[in-house]
């Protein structure tokens, strides 16, 4: 039998959703209706239809939460809730969230706002919000013990403030964060100008994303929460490539992406093709004074960055971190180095035992993209995707910007692979190679010692004990 719950986060759609259980019917009618959704696609930007006039953000696999307008405050309503997140296609993980989904939807509000935010529990555990990067009353930050009691299992509570200044912020929870933030709970925060702002420019296209990490063994659904370091999923907004969907924009736009880290590590987040400025953190506009021209820009842990170009050269380019293990899937941290290892004897004698053994990483990892492996159910391949040109070889942490001449104003869609002019991609020469000409002399040691010694041979034995050093 299909719950209603279920039902409507199986259709992938935004829907209205029951109350929590804990509030009586006469109270229900005093509370936002719950919208959840479930499916994994970018949603397109949510246009204010009441309130103050902001042009919306598109948020990456994901969604912007809907509110009502009661006697001049705006309010939402957030339920805290075990989520099924698929993080790419066929592969799907039991996470914590918001509102059918992990990351939490987008709560977009225009500065000077009065906001009034509901908040369900329905974890097996008490919870609560911190809304990070605010300028609050203190009794509102979220911090359960400290600033509050804790959201029971089955409670709402209501927070209630003003949005003071415009930017970009988080939420998540400030109760048992090493469950719950491992579990994917956060969220994103947008707080626009409500005039137009020395700091701040118009856009054309605006997106946001969480970076996150999760540690899931192969053939497995639930992420390993005392995880600390060795994380094998390096995610934008819990989706990993190639189930991350590209930033569509048009050829002379004007760009804005907000990248906010709730990782253990922080991330160089690179982009091909362009240059951008910083121009945004969560504690605000950056100075103009105070931007250069970048390609990759670090995002340390608990921070956000805001970077703006123009979009000003066609084609498909990547955007990533550059952190190289972190654009793979499911990696092993104990895999031994076997580059150049001859295994044709060894791997003969094993298969013979074991039919299904295959050998990994004599030439190096591309193989794996390229590869049939078997894997266990619900396991994401260690990295793939298709190409163009062949296979993309990439994982994790990685994406497309698209820019298209003929892409249309507000359009987010993706009409396929960039065509490239001709005599406009590298390919392989087929002329003659001359010799290179070497030279003995060249390089060397800046001082190099007169007279030759002999060759040394060095052993090194490990001590015994501890006991002298």
């Amino acid at each position: 039998m299909v719950s209603r719950r279920d039902f409507f986060l199986g259709a992938g759609a935004i829907t209205a959703a029951v109350a929590a259980s804990s509030v009586s019917r006469t109270a229900m009618a005093g509370l936002p209706e719950i919208v959840s959704q479930g499916g994994p696609d970018t949603q397109p930007p949510l246009q204010p239809k009441n309130g103050a006039p902001y042009r919306p953000v598109v948020t990456l696999n994901g969604w912007t939460l809907p509110w009502r307008m009661n006697n001049g405050v705006k309010e939402f309503h957030l339920v805290a809730e075990p989520v099924v997140r698929e993080m790419a296609p066929g592969f799907k993980a039991h996470l914590w969230g918001y509102n059918g989904q992990s990351p939490g939807p987008t709560i977009e509000v225009v500065e000077g706002d009065r906001v009034r935010i509901f908040v369900t529990n329905r974890l097996p555990e008490h919870t609560s919000i911190h809304w990070h990067g605010q300028r609050l009353p203190n009794g509102m930050d979220g911090v359960s013990g400290l600033t509050q009691k804790a959201i029971q299992p089955g409670k709402t509570f209501v927070y209630e403030f003003v949005a003071r200044r415009p930017g970009t912020f988080m939420y998540h929870p400030h109760a048992d964060e090493m469950t719950q933030m491992a579990m994917g709970m956060m969220g994103f925060w947008v707080t626009h100008p409500k005039e137009p702002h020395p700091l701040i420019e118009e856009v054309d296209r605006d997106f946001c994303f969480l970076l996150s990490a999760y540690d899931i063994e192969p053939g497995s659904f639930t992420p390993k929460i005392m995880t600390m370091l060795d994380f094998n999923l390096w995610t934008f907004n819990s989706r990993i490539f190639p189930g991350i969907d590209p930033l569509v924009v048009r050829k002379g736009d004007r760009v804005r992406i907000r990248v906010g880290n709730l990782t253990m590590t922080n991330h160089p987040i690179h982009l091909h093709g362009h240059e951008f400025e910083v121009t945004g953190t969560d504690g605000g506009p950056v100075p103009k004074s105070a931007r250069w021209p970048e390609v990759t820009t670090d995002v340390a842990v608990g921070q956000m960055r805001q970077v703006e170009f123009i979009a000003d050269e066609e084609g498909d380019w990547a955007l990533h971190c550059h952190k190289s293990h972190h654009t793979m899937n499911a990696m092993g941290h104990d895999v031994p180095t076997m580059i150049g290892v001859d295994h044709r004897g060894l791997a003969k004698k094993i298969t013979g035992l074991i039919p299904d053994y295959m050998v990994m990483g004599e030439r190096g990892m591309a193989d794996m993209a390229e590869m049939e492996m078997p894997l266990p159910d619900n396991t994401a391949p260690m990295m793939t995707g298709d190409g163009p040109f062949g296979s993309v070889e990439m994982g994790g942490m990685f994406t497309v910007l698209k820019v298209r001449a003929d892409q249309q104003p507000g359009d987010y869609r993706d009409h396929g692979w960039y065509r490239h002019p001709e005599g406009t991609v590298a390919s392989e020469w087929r002329g003659v190679l001359a010799e290179p000409a070497r030279s003995s002399r060249a390089g060397g040691q800046s001082m190099p010692r007169q007279q030759a010694s002999p060759d040394v041979e060095v052993n090194v034995r490990k001590p015994a004990g501890h006991t002298d050093h």
